[in-house]
């Protein structure tokens, strides 16, 4: 249910096949009662990459005297089948003129996609432990598929509640690709269908959440003039009052430079498969010459259609964040190919040392993942 429409109408966020769009007829159950069907609105995201499948919300506006609680979609006006159709269960339900209830997290980081043999699992836990020393209430992450010790490591935060797992088995359905264009991958749909995901999410923490972060696993939005990011965003709200998207610079930290000292190597982490986040603290600079891809924190209640990039429909206005004042950590192979001496040294991470290190340990001690535990 998408309270800012006229009439609280009932948004299907769907995968549709951009040449096929056709119109559909939703049929609600009404208090038990079988409603009459009513013609949608099918609107297609502008963003597909290329694809032929891309993210589709189809509107459906709820009938009078109608106490809605599920919705169910059909391609002709009659309703003698209904009973057989698969009914969708109506989210973010909430009764006219009732108070506005207190948001249950200050933010949810989501994760788009896992898919494939992902076991990057000691990054993992210190990218979670770290949003949890910012600040971060809750981790989304739509799993399609990962490795056996990930997969231990994402059961065992799951039992905390820190994270909430949603099962994506996309793969089963449509050929999803592993890139993000189409001319270069192939493929039915964007990057296991991240734009669907993505857009998911934000509608699911859109009654809970102040503040939602739409990023990679592989990414920490990172405050460099504050402690937390409750403290960043309540200054960066204050400044800019009609904002509800702000747009984070991403900065790479390629994976192959090593801090040299060795201080962040640790014995414990000897047998954890994936990359210590600690040792790498040299940084690559925005090539801002060209067109340089950027991250998002948005305040959901404003926006209604996202991609990956940028938010493609919103009510609120967009801020870039200074690079000095916020930035994204972003671990992985080189984008632009610099030499060493051409890096930056950038140890914010080290500032949080002393809390993360015993943090990650004993979130892979609970999952059975350092090698004292597994040799028990």
């Amino acid at each position: 249910m998408d309270q800012r429409a006229k009439g609280f109408d009932i948004r299907i966020i769907g995968i549709f096949k951009r040449d096929s769009i056709k119109l559909l007829y939703c049929l609600f159950c009404c208090e038990g009662k079988i409603s009459k069907t009513v013609p949608s609105n099918v609107l297609q995201h502008s963003d597909n990459f290329g694809y032929p499948f891309t993210a589709t919300d189809v509107m459906c506006p709820i009938p009078e005297d109608c106490d809605a609680t599920y919705v169910t979609l059909q391609t002709q006006p009659e309703r003698s089948k209904a009973l057989n159709q698969m009914w969708l269960p109506i989210r973010n339900q909430k009764t006219k003129g009732k108070e506005e209830k207190k948001m249950q997290f200050n933010f949810t980081v989501c994760i788009s996609s896992l898919f494939g043999d992902y076991n990057n699992v000691l990054q993992f836990a210190q990218t979670l432990e770290m949003y949890r020393l910012l600040g971060v209430d809750r981790v989304v992450i739509y799993n399609t598929s990962c490795g056996p010790e990930l997969d231990r490591l994402l059961r065992s935060y799951s039992r905390t509640g820190f994270v909430e797992i949603v099962p994506w088995p996309i793969d089963m359905i449509l050929n999803p690709s592993r890139g993000w264009l189409f001319s270069r991958s192939g493929g039915d749909l964007h990057y296991f269908g991240q734009l669907t995901t993505l857009n998911e999410c934000v509608y699911r923490s859109m009654d809970r959440s102040r503040y939602v972060m739409l990023n990679d696993i592989d990414e920490i939005i990172m405050p460099y003039k504050h402690n937390n990011l409750m403290s960043l965003m309540n200054t960066l709200q204050q400044q800019n009052p009609k904002t509800g998207v702000f747009l984070i610079e991403n900065h790479i930290f390629p994976k192959r430079h090593f801090e040299s000292s060795g201080r962040f190597h640790l014995p414990q982490w000897d047998g954890v498969p994936g990359v210590n986040i600690l040792e790498h603290i040299y940084k690559e600079d925005p090539d801002r010459k060209t067109y340089h891809p950027h991250k998002l924190i948005v305040q959901p209640r404003l926006v209604e259609q996202v991609s990956v990039h940028e938010v493609l429909k919103t009510s609120g206005e967009t801020f870039h964040v200074p690079p000095d004042v916020c930035r994204i950590i972003h671990i992985r192979g080189p984008l632009r190919g610099l030499k060493f001496e051409q890096l930056k040294e950038d140890k914010r991470l080290w500032d949080f040392h002393k809390k993360l290190i015993p943090n990650v340990d004993n979130a892979l001690k609970r999952a059975g993942l350092l090698r004292s535990e597994r040799h028990r």
